[in-house]
């Protein structure tokens, strides 16, 4: 009997859990449409903060000002992007970006219902050498 009710219960939770909408990815499409960038980081190749001051994020312009430490390994920095609830990011980050050119770098937020996106544009500057 208890195997009767464990089995009734999982059947129900997949059938259950299946009439939710997911994206190509797995992940859960909701109704919200909000699609902004909250915080931005940039971690170096030890993973510790490369920034030299906070980042400067205008959500109107869609842009992304951030200075590094001179010094800084500029082929291998970790952009970390904190986002609205339920939004995603185009293209995914799965390792260190090269910023070295000092290109712009261009990722898109995707709202959490998936019809929003918008295209917010990373500059990286290095700071200045300091003489003492």
């Amino acid at each position: 009997m208890k195997r009767l009710i464990f089995i009734a219960i999982t059947l129900f939770s997949i059938i259950g859990c299946s009439k939710f909408p997911v994206d190509e990815d797995g992940l859960l499409i909701t109704d919200r449409n909000e699609c902004y960038v909250s915080n931005f980081e940039l971690l170096g190749r030890d993973y510790q903060i490369a920034r030299s001051k906070a980042p400067v994020i205008d959500t109107i312009a869609q842009t992304i000002d951030v200075e590094v430490l001179y010094g800084t390994d500029l082929k291998n920095l970790w952009p970390q992007f904190s986002l609205c609830p339920d939004a995603k990011l185009e293209p995914k980050i799965t390792g260190f970006v090269d910023f070295s050119d000092l290109q712009p770098k261009e990722w898109t937020v995707i709202s959490g219902d998936r019809k929003v996106r918008k295209t917010y544009t990373v500059t990286v500057t290095v700071q200045e050498r300091t003489y003492e």
